[in-house]
């Protein structure tokens, strides 16, 4: 036995938990983004099937963002695979960031399915309520979480692709940034100041880099921004403390 009965039983409330969790605000943005997208994929008269079926394949919405657009524009599929891999490069740090916090029993063959849920939305929220959380209840709460995340998106790509005809363009385009809005507020809610500070230079720089570059505005100000926002939490506001995790938890 990998946990003991009084464990299991935790298990099962923590995944509870996230599933509670998820069905509040977090399935709910990520359901008016896939609107978003499934209009835009009407808009630029895609498969729908195809749109449903990236929502589950893909799960992530900038990169399927990207594939539509190349697709639409004609480009080979090597191009586009090439560009999805670079927009889904960041799941490399989520992964390690995320799932080195899992207890070390959980460390087994089936992280290669879980890691399929892995999500911005279920990313952001697990990173921050894993710092009250014991080790063993983390991997079961992010599996509920990331379960129910990742169940609304295929529902809300097909919804919105037919009700595109009856919602204004600009609505849905604002559907898609939605869920980057709240990926932004629920940031703002941990505990070290490195995050909150990055992000408030995120938005003074962005703009700048866009005018500078806008093919690599984006990469720039995440490089520029979180560098800063670490550089000034560690020189100055905590100087000389152990180095933690995104989410505050000390390693």
């Amino acid at each position: 036995m990998l946990f003991n009965a009084q464990e299991r039983h935790a298990r099962r409330v923590a995944f509870f938990a996230g599933v509670r969790m998820a069905l509040g605000a977090p399935a709910a943005v990520l359901f008016a983004g896939m609107l978003g997208f499934g209009a835009l994929g009407h808009a630029s008269q895609m498969d729908p099937w195809l749109m449903s079926l990236s929502s589950w394949t893909v799960l992530a919405l900038p990169g399927q963002v990207v594939m539509i657009e190349m697709l639409s524009h004609g480009a080979s599929w090597m191009a586009i695979m090439l560009a999805v891999t670079l927009t889904s490069s960041r799941f490399v740090v989520m992964v390690v960031t995320l799932f080195s916090q899992f207890d070390d029993r959980d460390r087994r063959p089936r992280l290669y399915a879980w890691v399929h849920l892995l999500a911005m939305t279920a990313w952001a929220l697990s990173m921050r309520d894993f710092q009250t959380m014991p080790r063993e209840q983390r991997a079961p709460f992010f599996l509920g979480l990331g379960l129910v995340c990742g169940l609304v998106g295929l529902p809300g790509t097909a919804l919105g692709y037919w009700l595109a005809g009856s919602v204004h363009p600009a609505v849905t385009l604002a559907m898609v940034f939605i869920n980057p809005l709240f990926f932004l507020l629920t940031f703002t809610e941990v505990r070290p100041w490195a995050n909150r500070l990055s992000i408030v230079m995120g938005c003074v720089l962005g703009p700048l880099m866009y005018l500078l570059d806008a093919d690599t505005s984006l990469l720039t100000t995440g490089l520029l921004a979180g560098s800063l926002g670490y550089w000034v939490d560690r020189r100055w506001l905590r100087p000389g403390t152990p180095v933690t995790s995104t989410a505050g938890v000390q390693e």
